[in-house]
């Protein structure tokens, strides 16, 4: 199966009087970015989240943020941290003595700057706290898979429509062309015939025509078309990290598209070229959204 990049989970884990919640929210990227977001308090557990998430998906910029809820009763206590307090202290004061501004430190100011609380708690097992984060990024890891797997499912339904139209198009040229090639040659004929008053040299409209068929000849590119399409099928049904693969097997496709197009003179095939080509970029806007 095929996963969208994009996605979302969410899981809430209680530990020892606290409430862990855990989003992971991912968009489209051509590589995998991960950021995880914690309390500083629990920042050792990053990396093995951050790992987890690694293990799990391949592509997308993934942001993995945890809340940390104290319900009330909790013994966690707020304390002044007194050093950096001292310390903002300290700058304000030379502000004062230097530059002559109006001294109107309050409560309320210092109270807003960053880090002059801290949230105090008794020690705890960090090795079990990171498991009880860890257990939260897991649950929400699921939920966002699970939401990756259905966007991927709806993405390959999608991708399967589109190459099914794009080989009746391609058919639809094989059948055209050699009847663009006959026209050709009617057309031919009776201008020659009109210039030349009827003393027609068959051998020279034998040679234009087949001069004409060499030149828009289009089997080469269709068949390749074909073999392009198929291996698209063989990649939706293997699943995986396929986003970059059909990426590129696309733009082959726009090659050989664009190469037909380019032989053929005949409106009826010009406009399959241009169904064809509509076609490929809906597919390669739904292809950037595969992992």
């Amino acid at each position: 199966m095929i996963k969208s990049m994009t996605g979302y989970g969410r899981a809430v884990q209680v530990f020892s009087g606290l409430e862990i919640t855990a989003e992971i929210r991912a968009v489209n990227n051509r590589y995998l970015d991960c950021s995880v977001k914690l309390p500083r308090l629990y920042s050792y557990a990053e990396d093995p989240i951050k790992q987890r998430v690694k293990a799990s998906v391949a592509r997308g910029k993934v942001d993995v943020l945890f809340t940390i809820a104290h319900p009330a009763g909790t013994d966690a206590t707020v304390q002044l941290n007194r050093p950096v307090v001292e310390g903002y202290l300290r700058a304000m004061g030379e502000l004062v003595r230097e530059y002559g501004v109006r001294d109107d430190i309050a409560v309320s100011t210092l109270a807003r700057l960053p880090d002059v609380f801290t949230l105090a708690e008794p020690e705890k097992d960090e090795e079990a706290q990171a498991a009880a984060l860890l257990a939260a990024a897991e649950n929400a890891l699921a939920q966002f898979n699970d939401m990756r797997t259905a966007e991927g499912a709806a993405l390959e339904a999608d991708l399967r429509a589109r190459s099914k139209t794009i080989l009746d198009l391609v058919s639809q040229v094989e059948a055209r062309s050699p009847q663009a090639v006959a026209e050709y040659r009617e057309k031919l004929e009776a201008r020659m015939q009109e210039i030349l008053a009827g003393a027609v040299d068959e051998n020279r409209i034998l040679t234009e025509a087949a001069i004409y068929a060499d030149k828009v000849a289009v089997d080469e590119e269709t068949v390749r078309l074909r073999s392009h399409l198929k291996q698209m099928d063989a990649m939706l049904t293997a699943g995986g990290t396929i986003g970059r693969k059909l990426d590129f097997l696309v733009q082959e496709m726009n090659r050989e598209t664009n190469t037909i197009g380019s032989k053929c003179s005949d409106l009826a095939l010009s406009q399959i070229v241009v169904e064809i080509k509509a076609e490929l970029e809906k597919i390669r806007e739904q292809i950037q959204n595969i992992e």
